[in-house]
């Protein structure tokens, strides 16, 4: 929001009719940051580790186009250890990788189990290890993936939630996000990066409207919509009183958002962050949010602000992601 303008064109009431709005998510992609904002050069295309980069770095400048939510989440530093040996199972292409995790390096390992793809020209690739990156060789193809890709794709037994520790929007034409050149981020980020990896999870909520109201005109903006998703989503994982947003920034936004709400009549909003297929990055919590793989809660309004209470998620069945 800061630097934004924070007004609609007309702040004139829109809305004849009180409107109860329910969110749910039709995309989510996580990204892991500090790939693209480490300060260093992305590899030659080339290179296989510069494809993969620039294939991330372009998926996420695609996203500061539009207006759509993320969440800064931190989850427990995972690295390949290249000084160790990699090893095989006599039967199948199951595949026994060395790592360290945490701050203090704590040797482990991860077994996954290898598909051969329909380009492979090799029953069986050949191996690459970096500390963060995972390369199979094929033959007439090169598959890359980062540690993390392996812990999100395969089963490894080894499942750390995640942390929440700032909500945004993706809406930034400088792109100053995606370059890591946003300032609150950054500040954020040099907290917790010694002992994390910092990923940004995107995600574009559709919101359904129920009004009595006809008329057309009087249906919010995706912009209002993502504006006051946005407050209610930095209430529940960051709490009333945000730790690393200034006391104008918090007041500004109060009072925005108060503005929006009487000019759409929005009585109520229930927002659902879990889908079908969610797997366990998805574990998310915060300071102020028990960790769960579905935040289900309902967001209303009084003179105080708004005011959020969790739902029972029985009988709400979960949405499906769009393709």
């Amino acid at each position: 929001m800061p630097g934004e303008e924070t007004t609609e064109l007309s702040l004139t009431p829109h809305a004849t009719a009180p409107q109860v709005w329910t969110a749910t998510v039709a995309e989510s992609k996580f990204y892991w940051y500090d790939l693209l904002v480490d300060g260093n050069p992305l590899p030659d295309f080339r290179d296989p580790v510069g494809r993969y980069l620039r294939r991330m770095q372009f998926a996420l400048d695609g996203t500061m186009e539009k207006r759509l939510l993320y969440y800064l989440v931190a989850r427990p530093r995972v690295r390949i250890d290249p000084s160790r040996n990699i090893s095989w199972s006599f039967f199948s292409l199951k595949l026994t990788i060395p790592i360290l995790i945490g701050l203090d390096a704590r040797k482990s390992t991860i077994a996954i189990e290898l598909e051969v793809p329909f380009e492979a020209t090799f029953k069986k690739p050949t191996v690459q290890l970096q500390d963060r990156y995972l390369l199979l060789n094929w033959g007439a193809l090169m598959e890359t993936f980062s540690i993390h890709d392996l812990l999100q794709r395969y089963d490894t037994g080894l499942a750390f939630p995640g942390k929440v520790l700032y909500v945004g929007q993706t809406r930034d034409p400088s792109g100053k996000l995606a370059k890591g050149l946003s300032t609150p981020v950054n500040r954020i980020c040099e907290q917790h990066e010694a002992e994390n990896d910092m990923f940004l999870l995107v995600q574009r909520l559709d919101v359904k409207v129920e009004t009595t109201a006809t008329d057309l005109s009087e249906e919010a903006s995706v912009r209002t919509q993502a504006d006051l998703l946005e407050g209610a989503l930095i209430r529940y994982f960051e709490g009333p009183a945000p730790q690393g947003r200034s006391n104008a920034e918090q007041s500004t936004r109060r009072e925005h958002l108060h503005e929006l709400q009487r000019t759409y009549l929005v009585e109520k909003m229930t927002i659902d962050l879990g889908f079908k297929g969610a797997d366990h990055f998805y574990d998310l919590g915060s300071d102020h949010a028990s960790t769960s793989r579905r935040h289900l809660f309902e967001c209303t309004f009084d003179v105080n602000g708004m005011q959020l209470q969790p739902v029972d998620p029985k009988n709400r069945p979960l949405a499906e992601l769009k393709d």
